[in-house]
């Protein structure tokens, strides 16, 4: 049996410019945490190989903590290490790939024509981007019947179209013999097979934003005579968490309601929606930040319906809350909320009342 660990898209040493300039060396500091922790899941499983399938460094600026890390942690892997570099991390003359004096047991693919390595009972074949972009790495590819297992780590899409990102056909994964073939680049995990071949793509190791939301990780893969399994491996990292919560009565009990348990290991962006009185975010945030690693508040709420009672009724206030309705009615639903804020805004200011500014 051939056992593998596969991971792609790491993005060490991203940026993270959104955020302040702490939590950013925080979140760089946990990718390398999920390195250790790939490179122990490695050893626990006794894999054969570790396969990187590009973007294991988010660009060319990085720093040299992660790589004497890095070099540290592949030493004591004990499978054979294989990296493709991707579009990311691609591999030139003046790279990390080329500059850094790594393990004997790393092999990097430094060419855009596919490369063979072969082992007992597996053969590895790879190619790298040696620039931004490539296309057709993988075109017209056979494996060599040469009575071993054949896998392929290359970073790349699954796609009939053309792209700028190796884009992979399905007839080229169909006519390539492969066992599996190990895919970075999409940051969503999927598994599907292709003819003969297992298709894996384990997604980012690490989410980054709110677009990469959930649990992330790698994939355990096995082949031997029966076929290819393959098994997800989370590696740990803090969760992003997209939830949003529709205020009807007390807004504080409906959070509550919501909270996950696995809330302190989450970046979470919490959407009020509902109608109600106008949330009081600072209270909010006093009140649930301290449950989640970092809680970002979003209020898309309404006000109640009475925003408009006395709407069209012979005084200056009916006159104005009739406009404003006719200017709601005909607002895409993005800008409604704005429009009866202003409404209710007005309503106050017309009716002598204490206008509260949040």
């Amino acid at each position: 049996m051939i056992r593998i660990l596969h991971a792609a898209d790491l993005h060490l040493d991203s940026p993270f410019a959104a955020m302040r300039p702490d939590q950013a060396a925080d979140r760089r500091e946990e990718q390398r945490e999920v390195l250790t922790r790939l490179i122990r899941e490695c050893n626990e499983r006794e894999c054969d190989l570790l396969l990187l399938a590009g973007d294991l460094f988010d660009s060319d600026e990085v720093y040299r903590d992660t790589t004497d890390l890095l070099c540290r942690l592949l030493a004591q892997c004990r499978a054979r290490v294989f990296i493709a570099p991707g579009n990311h991390d691609c591999y030139t003359p003046s790279s990390v790939y080329a500059t850094v004096n790594w393990p004997e047991n790393v092999h990097i693919f430094q060419s855009e024509q596919v490369e063979a390595v072969r082992l007992e009972g597996v053969t590895v074949y790879g190619a790298a981007f040696t620039g931004p972009h490539a296309t057709g790495l993988m075109r017209g590819f056979c494996a060599e019947a040469d009575g071993n297992r054949s896998v392929m780590v290359i970073h790349g899409e699954l796609s009939d179209r053309d792209g700028l990102y190796n884009s992979i056909s399905v007839a080229d994964v169909a006519g390539s013999d492969l066992d599996y073939l190990a895919l970075g680049h999409v940051h969503e995990d999927s598994l599907r097979s292709v003819g003969g071949t297992t298709v894996g793509i384990p997604g980012c190791a690490m989410g980054r934003g709110f677009d990469e939301t959930g649990e992330k990780g790698a994939f355990y893969v096995e082949l031997d005579g029966s076929g290819c399994r393959v098994l997800p491996v989370p590696l740990g990292a803090k969760q992003y968490l997209r939830l949003s919560v529709d205020v009807q009565n007390d807004v504080f009990s409906e959070i509550e309601a919501a909270i996950p348990a696995n809330a302190a290991q989450t970046i979470c962006r919490l959407t009020l929606t509902g109608e109600c009185q106008t949330p009081v975010l600072n209270a909010l945030q006093r009140a649930f930040g301290g449950r989640f690693d970092t809680l970002e508040l979003v209020d898309k709420t309404l006000p109640p319906k009475d925003v408009w009672e006395d709407c069209g009724a012979d005084s200056l206030k009916g006159i104005f809350l009739q406009r404003m309705l006719e200017i709601y009615e005909k607002a895409e639903d993005e800008d409604r909320r704005t429009v009866a804020l202003a409404a209710k805004l007005g309503r106050d200011l017309l009716e002598g009342r204490e206008v509260r500014a949040e």
